[in-house]
């Protein structure tokens, strides 16, 4: 990037469910500092300013910015007015969707509503056949009675999708136009992903027109706000957009959040020198499971390598067909409401306390949470809770779960150990969803746990999937944020071409390098020298007869890598079939300078100069006395051997007592489960 951009002060911003966190990078000094402060969910922008103003210089400076705006403007179905034009006979399609059923046994199973009503879908008398030849023109004078329509309708934004426009983009462009020129905000299927599947081009459109106004809205007060700061946007895809860019495409941002922390625990894991319990321990850092617990939800990823792209993800019952971190939420976090169900049984999640009113221990509500079980278990200090800024509550911990435990007949450490032990299964659900599930074995992966409270539950849930290693960064708490500031610059590109697996590269390269231009041009303009931009080359094959694609970078052998990664996919290559090319894909990125945090030489293994107390801790058998250490005084070479919990202002770190701990240079906490 320009040289001006590398001297500003960088900061990466994730707001979440309960906190907004901040990650400081001062490029004079190579300081990289954090800080944490209560979200504020009746205007997510509130706490955003309010961190800022705790932030020296921060006026000047580069932010990048994660929000969770587009994503519960889709959740909670509060997004823009939104209207839908589509061919003629297909304005339903929202409503129809696929044949699928969710919930096969379930037959009361209601499908979510469209996002858009059919009273606010219209259709055009217009018609282009598979190979892109107009069969019916157009009619413009219909165009403008929708124009006409749509006026006096009170929608705010309008997706546009028609029959194989991402062969004929033209009559999408022309209506498009006239609806601009009409003030309207417009999402079309032919800029927004033109790629074939009809339904899921059209819902990814329509979700683009939904929350793109809302993101809109809150970005225009926040550069209001920081009108001389330069705000750039995370995407789901793990690369971050320019703010114009970012308001066209809300559909782009919906998981910019969880996207920095995987990326941000790739990067630290990759400049890490953590040891496995296992042989090829350089191997097994390219083999990552991340574990975001926050204090709304719970986000796993699995990194094989790199970090895993979907193009069929599911958010709030909406397919999004573009280019997405391939991340499953569960809603299981320290906020996570516990209570008994109708049957007697206890429950934790999904509902959370949120930032407001928060746990009991909070002091402004009386919800039992995970966090409310933690605390009276002994695993928290509450005079250390964020640094001592927030002191926390133990007495209302207390009689929140001694009111919970009342129905079931348990006091208030048993209903603690409960609430633990199903939080606890619901998170190891989602890590094997997302490894055995897929074909992954999670004795071959480091457990990469962050969040603010993931590490008192990373190494019990390590422990139950015979995970063999837990990595803990110094910037857990923070590390969303953190991914934010090491991730490059980067746009995705798609084109569908129906070719032979036989088509010459020459051929295929006709249809890649357009793409590749576009890519190249874009990235320039969000300030990155060329030297910096990368152009990957990638292709969507299957065997002639299936329905779904493999995605493989594009070379010379590349249907050979296709049956490659097919039989790592699925079991078995049939090379004697015939291979058909779907989609073309470029992914231009553009690199940036990331901040690299500052190793410090190793010192002794004792870690007595960091003990702070000895506290009893509640376990499921009996309680037993562990020392605290406060992670600030640990130095790098220390070892510890468990049962111990390691303190910071922002997380607390508890392992078992066959578990040990290394500290690394970089002050990581490498547990060894025992």
């Amino acid at each position: 990037m320009g040289s001006a951009i590398r001297d500003q002060l960088r900061i990466g911003i994730d707001i979440g469910g309960t906190f907004t966190d901040f990650v400081i990078f001062d490029p004079s000094t190579k300081q990289i500092n954090t800080l944490k402060i209560l979200s504020t969910p009746e205007n997510p922008a509130q706490a955003v300013m309010d961190g800022l103003h705790q932030i020296r210089n921060s006026s000047f400076a580069a932010i990048v910015h994660g929000s969770t705006v587009a994503t519960n403007a889709l959740l909670e179905r509060k997004g823009a007015r939104a209207a839908l034009v589509a061919t003629q006979g297909f304005k339903d399609i929202l409503l129809i969707g696929r044949q699928n059923r969710p919930s096969l046994y379930d037959w009361t199973a209601t499908p979510p509503e469209p996002l858009i009503p059919s009273e606010l879908s219209f259709e055009i008398n217009e018609r282009v056949d598979h190979h892109g030849q107009v069969l019916i023109p157009l009619d413009e004078h219909q165009v403008s009675s929708i124009v006409a329509a749509l006026q006096g309708l009170n929608v705010q934004s309008i997706a546009i999708s028609f029959l194989f426009s991402f062969l004929h983009p033209q009559h999408e462009q022309l209506v498009a136009e006239k609806l601009r020129a009409a003030g309207f905000l417009v999402s079309t299927s032919a800029e927004i992903i033109p790629e074939y599947r009809e339904y899921e081009r059209t819902s990814t459109t329509a979700v683009n027109a939904y929350v793109s106004p809302t993101l809109n809205k809150y970005l225009d007060l926040l550069k209001e706000e920081l009108p001389h700061t330069q705000i750039q946007v995370m995407q789901s895809n793990g690369g971050m957009i320019s703010l114009k860019e970012a308001r066209a495409n809300g559909v782009r941002c919906i998981l910019s959040g969880p996207a920095g922390g995987v990326i941000g625990a790739q990067n630290l894991a990759r400049i890490s020198n953590f040891k496995s319990n296992l042989p090829g321990a350089d191997i097994l850092r390219s083999k990552l499971i991340t574990f975001d617990m926050g204090g709304t939800s719970t986000d796993v990823s699995l990194i094989y390598g790199a970090s895993r792209l979907t193009n069929e993800a599911i958010v709030g019952g909406c397919p999004i067909s573009i280019p997405i971190l391939d991340i499953h939420t569960i809603g299981a976090g320290g906020g996570s409401i516990a209570y008994v169900d109708q049957g007697g049984a206890l429950r934790v999640g999904p509902q959370s306390a949120g930032a407001n009113p928060g746990p009991a221990c909070y002091g402004r509500g009386e919800f039992p949470t995970v966090t409310d079980a933690n605390l009276v278990l002994g695993r928290l200090i509450p005079e250390s809770f964020l640094n001592g800024q927030m002191r926390l509550e133990p007495d209302r911990s207390w009689h929140s779960l001694q009111r919970l435990g009342a129905d079931i007949g348990l006091d208030a450490v048993q209903t603690a150990l409960g609430i633990i032990s199903v939080v606890n299964a619901h998170m190891e659900r989602a890590l094997r969803l997302i490894s055995v599930e897929r074909g992954y074995d999670p004795r071959e992966f480091t457990l990469f746990s962050f969040g603010g409270a993931g590490g008192l539950h990373a190494a019990d849930l390590a422990r139950n999937l015979n995970i063999p290693t837990v990595l803990i960064s110094p910037y857990a708490s923070v590390l969303s944020a953190f991914g934010m500031l090491v991730s490059n610059v980067v746009r995705d590109y798609v084109q569908t071409v129906m070719l032979s697996g036989a088509t010459p590269v020459d051929q295929i390269n006709k249809y890649l390098n357009p793409l590749a231009s576009k890519g190249l041009t874009d990235i320039l303009s969000e300030g990155v020298v060329e030297v910096d931009i990368v152009i990957q080359k990638m292709v969507d094959a299957r065997y002639v007869g299936q329905s779904y694609e493999l995605t493989v970078p594009f070379t010379e052998n590349w249907v050979k890598d296709f049956h490659a990664f097919h039989s790592v996919t699925y079991g078995y290559q049939r090379p004697e079939m015939e291979v058909e090319l779907v989609n073309v894909r470029v992914r231009a990125v553009g690199k940036i300078s990331p901040p690299q945090p500052i190793p410090l030489p190793k010192t002794s293994t004792d870690p007595k100069a960091a003990q702070i107390a000895s506290r009893q801790i509640i376990y499921p058998n009996e309680p037993n006395m562990v020392p605290f250490y406060q992670h600030d005084l640990l130095q790098p070479g220390n070892q510890i051997s468990g049962p111990a919990i390691i303190i910071r202002p922002d997380t607390t770190i508890m392992i078992g007592d066959q578990d040990t701990l290394d500290v690394d240079e970089y002050q990581n906490l490498i547990v060894h489960i025992g």
